[in-house]
């Protein structure tokens, strides 16, 4: 479900004053962060983030398509290993083959 047009994106106000200080004084390291529902906004563009997926922090370099996503649509929390089964173990020894 989408946020209420009247009130507008959440934007993390500590992330965005954290991106405002390192614009002025012309930095370029990473800002981490857990606000992964936080929106990126035309202000974050150029900034990197580490965003944590639950159990570290995944680099996340904010470019001008990203403008309107979230910060942890770029930071997947589960990791797809393969569908298990004998079908899968067949069709694995047949490539090794």
């Amino acid at each position: 479900m989408s946020r209420s047009l009247k009130k507008g994106p959440y934007v993390d106000k500590k992330l965005l004053s954290k991106v405002k200080k390192m614009k002025e004084k012309g930095e370029n390291r990473p800002i981490k962060t857990w606000a992964r529902d936080c929106t990126i906004t035309p202000d974050m563009i150029g900034c990197s983030f580490d965003v944590h997926n639950g159990k570290n922090f995944i680099r996340v370099y904010v470019t001008e398509s990203m403008v309107g996503y979230k910060l942890g649509d770029f930071a997947p929390t589960t990791k797809f290993i393969s569908h298990g089964g004998a079908k899968a173990r067949a069709e694995s020894k047949q490539k090794a083959q």
